[in-house]
């Protein structure tokens, strides 16, 4: 079990796993989170509904790979934990996977403690890290430690990418570096899914929320992908990958305006 010392805690500028965190019903955030997140929501009534969805499919992406016999996973963007963990999935269908987490929030290396309880025929790895850099991320002696590169990762890539102004300089390198049989597992914003009224608005919200974001559309997310075997059903609708629940209470894609993928080497 390993966790890598971070940066103290800034509390005047909004971070988005606090804020997600905040989406979620969580109490591991501060006002500067809150703040950011209201104005989001003031414009985007369901962001709360497209949270709960994202991270639905997070469980339902990781029980998929487990369920293929991957039983290794770079979960980059982690967020503050959320029982249940991509470890705890995972670990519950193939009892020796190994996890490296990867986050860049002071507050979520405050609860590695309950990323690294694996257990006991697999492990995990906590590093602070920022995926901007995976050159950086993929030399980190505690992902090399944990992960074996010769063999499939799982590398999943939930609800961040959209924090990037360039998101193929991070899911390049990070294909380079697995072997054939490794998946990317992948949610992203899109104004695709926005009413025209709601997307005009994005700009301005974003300027305001103090962080930023990039939505891209279809066909920028199905870039990222090329070259790799969707599995179906493709780039759809986050709620609509493979749910597991009642059609009548499923989100529509503009209250869960995210894209989601998951695609093999």
């Amino acid at each position: 079990m390993t966790a890598h010392r971070g940066p103290a805690i800034d509390t005047s500028t909004p971070h988005p796993a606090r804020r997600y965190n905040y989406w979620l019903g969580g109490k591991d955030n501060f006002a500067a989170d809150r703040e950011s997140g209201d104005k989001i929501a003031s414009v985007y009534p369901p962001i709360r509904i497209a949270a709960i969805a994202n991270r639905r499919f997070l469980e339902r992406a990781v029980a998929f790979l487990a369920g293929e016999g991957v039983s290794q996973f770079l979960d980059i963007g982690t967020g503050i934990p959320v029982s249940p963990n991509t470890h705890e999935i995972a670990q519950a269908i193939v009892p020796g996977a190994r996890v490296v987490y990867v986050d860049n929030d002071p507050i979520v290396l405050g609860h590695a403690r309950a990323l690294l309880t694996s257990g006991p025929g697999g492990r995990t790895a906590y590093i602070d890290a920022d995926m901007r850099d995976p050159a950086r991320l993929l030399a980190d002696g505690a992902l090399r430690d944990v992960l074996d590169l010769g063999r499939p990762v799982a590398i999943l890539l939930v609800s961040v990418l959209h924090f990037a102004p360039d998101a193929a300089a991070i899911v390049g390198p990070l294909l380079d570096a697995v072997p054939e049989g490794s998946y990317i597992a992948l949610t992203h914003l899109s104004k695709d899914l926005l009413s025209p009224e709601v997307a005009a608005q994005t700009d301005a919200v974003n300027q305001r929320s103090g962080v930023d974001m990039w939505f891209r559309g279809r066909d920028e997310i199905e870039g990222l992908v090329r070259g790799l075997d969707p599995v179906p059903p493709g780039i759809v609708p986050v709620a609509e990958w493979r749910p597991d629940d009642d059609p009548a209470e499923r989100p529509t894609a503009e209250q869960a305006s995210l894209f989601a993928v998951i695609a093999r080497k």
